[in-house]
């Protein structure tokens, strides 16, 4: 049994939506990060770094994995499942996936706060870093010409990038022109498992509760 310590954001989304995809059990310990719950002592002992997700592994000894991206190596690699086994195959997977872990997410990050949540907007912030999120999506529409997915079967890499990538609206920032990068989201969007991945826990619909969560995220901000 997996304990999954989470919230309704990308990073969440990448290690649900995994669980989901493998199949394996889970209980849900969701945090209220408004309310600055990753910050208590308590779960500073299990993520020193204060930030969700984090898993720990009941039938490994209680094992801790913090971070997101190191949570998907580590149900990949546990299960032998959404990374290939051979060196070649599984380095183009850790390839996209830190491509998502030090791009994707950060500079999405970025846009959201200065797009959504900077109480003084400031344009040239606010350019700059939906530029780059465009920047990097045209990269991925490049990598999907030639292949459904990123790196050869669908892998813990496309995982990573779409949990940040689907909610591009929400960044600023259009798909529109990168028909490969349209048709890719589409297609993880459909499939079952990351349709449940998105539902742990309860979604928050952005559209009816776009101030709460503009308040929300300020306060993470001070």
């Amino acid at each position: 049994m997996i304990e999954l310590y989470t919230a309704a954001t990308p990073n969440g989304w990448k290690v649900s939506i995994a669980l989901e995809e493998l199949g394996l059990p889970y209980n849900v310990r969701p945090l209220t990060l408004s309310k600055q719950e990753q910050k208590e002592e308590w779960y500073l002992k299990l993520n020193p770094n204060g930030r969700i997700p984090t898993i720990v592994d009941r039938d490994n000894g209680d094992f801790v994995v913090f971070e997101s991206g190191a949570i998907l190596l580590y149900l990949a690699e546990k299960t032998g499942r959404l990374i290939p086994g051979d060196d070649k195959g599984r380095s183009r997977v850790v390839q996209w996936l830190m491509f998502q872990m030090g791009g994707v997410g950060p500079m999405m990050g970025q846009a959201n706060v200065f797009y959504r949540y900077a109480p003084e907007k400031i344009p040239f912030a606010i350019d700059r870093y939906q530029r780059e999120v465009r920047r990097l999506f045209e990269v991925l529409e490049r990598q999907l010409r030639d292949g459904e997915y990123l790196a050869g079967e669908y892998s813990i890499a496309d995982i990573a990038n779409w949990s940040w990538v689907h909610t591009h609206g929400w960044s600023g920032v259009s798909p529109e022109g990168l028909p490969n990068l349209e048709r890719w989201i589409a297609a993880i969007a459909a499939r079952p498992a990351v349709q449940r991945g998105l539902a742990v826990p309860e979604p928050v619909n952005t559209e009816t509760n776009a101030e709460a969560l503009i308040q929300g995220a300020r306060k993470m901000l001070v």
